[in-house]
């Protein structure tokens, strides 16, 4: 071959960052290693993969086409190493999560992937549903749940359960003693939501555009806890994941507002890409999702901090 193993994997962390000097802290070379072993790739078959636009690297027609092959070699690079390794190793895993499942569901099922496969090495990330789809569809994730929409055809998504949004307030509101929230006292309430580009948001302003409900946001948050305790101090009412407030509305340091004419449903998705190299890995951790799910684990109280 004409080329390495090492070249390879420079271009595809290149591709993942469009970033020299961030593919470089990914690899623990020197972005002057990581320009070096691009540049020679490239001369080696006289092409260009990459547009130069500014200080950084987008992929072109010809690296797009490049960027699956690649990563599929390189999963089964990773896959042989581990089987040389050792048997029980399924090689290395990259998981992505929105935050509500992140925090409340995955890390439970990463815990049940590791003590399954101890060898094994996992990385979870946890952000919203916009960032994790960015990052699955350039290959830096294997697999991921989401809590938001996702039409994008270069992935592929199976239904994997789902939750409803509750509406709550701290106890000392007027509205607790009633425990109902009406269209009318949505209008007239501030809220404190999540921020866009989250399945939260999302679900949240489909139920309210459904019924052409105004709002009046006090406060945008990333983290639900932080949410929680916005609430439980009285800055306004809250609209997040049942599964985040089971504990709270048990403690009562928050309450439930029954809102029956709101839709708050919403699907929860198992995500991978199209193109992705199902890895022993890969596979195993579908096979756990697709079993735990089977098994009840968005009914388990004990998932749940």
């Amino acid at each position: 071959m004409h080329f390495s193993l090492k070249q390879i994997q420079v271009f595809v962390h290149v591709a993942r960052y469009e970033s020299i000097s961030r593919a470089a802290e990914s690899l623990a070379m020197s972005p002057s290693a990581v320009s070096g072993a691009l540049c020679e790739l490239e001369r080696q078959f006289s092409i260009q993969l990459f547009d130069r636009v500014g200080k950084r690297l987008r992929l072109n027609a010809l690296g797009h086409a490049l960027q699956p092959q690649a990563e599929e070699w390189l999963d089964r690079a990773a896959a042989l190493e581990a089987l040389m390794k050792s048997q029980d190793a399924c090689g290395p895993l990259a998981i992505g999560a929105t935050l509500t499942l992140g925090n409340y569901l995955v890390t439970g099922l990463v815990a049940e992937y590791m003590q399954q496969h101890p060898a094994s090495r996992v990385s979870l990330e946890v952000a919203n549903t916009r960032h994790i789809v960015e990052r699955m569809l350039c290959f830096a994730l294997d697999v991921a749940l989401i809590e938001g929409e996702c039409h994008h055809p270069e992935l592929i998504t199976e239904s994997w359960g789902g939750d409803s949004l509750e509406i709550f307030c701290a106890p000392d509101h007027p509205l607790a003693k009633q425990g109902q929230l009406s269209p009318r006292d949505f209008a007239r309430e501030t809220w404190i939501v999540r921020e866009t580009g989250s399945g939260t948001r999302e679900a949240f302003d489909r139920a309210r555009a459904a019924h052409q409900l105004p709002i009046a946001i006090r406060l945008e948050l990333e983290h639900t806890e932080g949410i929680k305790r916005a609430v439980e101090s009285g800055l306004g009412l809250g609209c997040v994941s049942g599964l985040a407030l089971r504990e709270a509305f048990r403690r009562g340091s928050l309450v439930k507002l029954a809102a029956p004419w709101l839709d708050l449903r919403r699907e929860f998705l198992l995500v991978y890409h199209r193109d992705k190299y199902l890895t022993p890995a890969l596979q195993h951790f579908l096979r756990l999702c697709r079993e735990s799910l089977a098994q009840g684990c968005l009914q388990r109280e004990s998932r749940i901090p």
